[in-house]
């Protein structure tokens, strides 16, 4: 038995990884993870069926994606009766003290990290979102994907063309900057929203730079996504600039959300309320081109005070 949860334990970090991608939830992901154990140890426990078990990571992989897989159908059901707009649930990391990132990072490509292309995921059906994961985030071959969706390879093959064609649509956040370059543009946002610079702040912002908040009806937040620099600006020196709603009042962490530069954040809120935010960023070519603000309680329970 031993042996069995050893080699289950091996593959826990990358079970959880792929869970997270396809669902946004960490919950969720944890849960499909959960389950997959449960298959795993049934499957081993019985002499008729361990035999077939050749390769453990890829029979646990298509396993855990054919959970995901059915979580997403149910999923799409309760996000379109979600309250405003719907992001991911973060996973945030500290910056190690004294962190400088090396220009040779390599870059975060939208097709691999970062909240954008969570963001992006959710516009996909289930079948696209699950070949698109596998295939080219986790290097699957397509013919185990064509085995986790009960598909052919070719088909598994298209699934992913036309998932790869949705996250490089035009109104799609761009996101393509290394770690140096995106905490240079994250440091630049900051200090601009924070002293009301208009200027420094639209020379920070694409031109279809858009946001898009998750209150969860828990706390406002724009019902549509803000799109346009000059909207954005607006927008930002309403809520973090000299007089805005929380001037002065916010203090703000450089952490890493979902691998990339972000800022964890709290702030006063009505009733002696506060209220904590998590801020990720798409970062293309100099310039951001999607703030995205998660304010949803229930999606930051890990969180630690600052």
């Amino acid at each position: 038995m031993s042996d069995l949860v050893a080699e289950f334990e091996a593959e826990r970090a990358h079970l959880t990884a792929v869970a997270h991608r396809m669902l946004g939830s960490r919950a969720e992901a944890e849960d499909a993870v959960q389950e997959t154990w449960l298959r795993w140890s049934r499957t081993m426990a019985d002499p008729a069926t361990r035999g077939e078990i050749r390769e453990p990571r890829g029979w646990l992989t298509t396993v855990c994606a054919r959970i995901c897989l059915d979580l997403l159908r149910s999923a799409r059901v309760r996000r379109e009766t979600y309250p405003g707009q719907w992001l991911p649930e973060p996973v945030v990391t500290p910056l190690p003290d004294g962190y400088a990132p090396d220009p040779a990072d390599r870059a975060a490509r939208a097709d691999q990290l970062g909240t954008a292309l969570l963001v992006v995921l959710e516009r996909l059906s289930p079948e696209q979102r699950v070949a698109l994961v596998l295939h080219d985030v986790f290097a699957v071959p397509f013919e185990q994907v064509a085995e986790t969706l009960g598909t052919t390879p070719a088909a598994a093959r298209q699934l992913a063309s036309r998932a790869r064609r949705a996250v490089h649509a035009d109104g799609v956040p761009r996101h393509s900057a290394g770690r140096a370059e995106q905490r240079r543009v994250v440091e630049a946002f900051l200090a601009a929203s924070e002293s009301g610079d208009l200027a420094a702040l639209l020379r920070v912002l694409a031109p279809d730079v858009m946001v898009i908040g998750d209150g969860g009806g828990h706390f406002p937040a724009a019902r549509r996504p803000i799109v346009g620099a000059d909207a954005v600006a607006r927008f930002l020196f309403g809520v973090y600039g000299p007089d805005g709603r929380y001037a002065g009042q916010v203090r703000f962490r450089p952490v890493l959300v979902d691998g990339t530069h972000g800022l964890y954040a709290e702030a006063p809120y009505r009733d002696g309320q506060t209220v904590r935010l998590v801020i990720s960023f798409a970062v293309h070519e100099g310039r951001i081109t999607g703030v995205f603000n998660q304010l949803n309680p229930e999606k930051l329970t890990g969180l630690p005070p600052l």
